[in-house]
């Protein structure tokens, strides 16, 4: 195979959900201290960039999860899950839900002028960072980076 073979790099069976996935981590996880600085330091400038990147992450979510759900039925042939992988799946489920959660916080508070993102948000997004981290971690021993997989 040559390395710069576009067909085979877009018809493998999930390479696609192994490179998409950085793209929402990286993306929450900077949005995240982005937020967390703006609420130390009130400077609109880091709040619009904390509300872009949480606004592309969770959009990046769903082609992570179209492409997670393929690999799954392509690998797999939708065999059931157990362990590990579906210890993966339902982490990504409420990862991505959380990402949309904080996202959501902060589009509604961007569309009404003069109200203040709520103080809850906080405690959700290190939930959310931590499920992030959990799941990436669980899919990295599915991957073979973390161990055998």
């Amino acid at each position: 195979m040559h390395p710069f073979d576009v067909k085979s790099a877009l018809l493998a069976k999930h390479a696609q959900h192994v490179v998409l996935i950085h793209f929402p981590i990286a993306l929450f996880l900077t949005g995240v201290l982005f937020d967390f600085i703006d609420q130390w330091t009130k400077n609109r400038t880091t709040a619009a960039v904390a509300y872009y990147n949480l606004l592309v992450a969770a959009i990046s979510c769903l082609p992570v999860i179209a492409t997670g759900l393929l690999a799954w039925r392509w690998q797999l042939e939708g065999q059931r899950l157990k362990g590990i992988l579906l210890q993966h799946l339902i982490l990504a489920t409420v990862s991505s839900i959380l990402i949309w959660l904080v996202c959501w916080l902060h589009f509604r508070a961007r569309r009404r002028p003069g109200h203040d993102l709520p103080l809850y948000r906080l405690p959700i997004e290190i939930v959310a960072a931590g499920a992030v981290a959990l799941t990436g971690h669980l899919g990295g021993f599915l991957s073979g980076v973390n161990g055998p997989g």
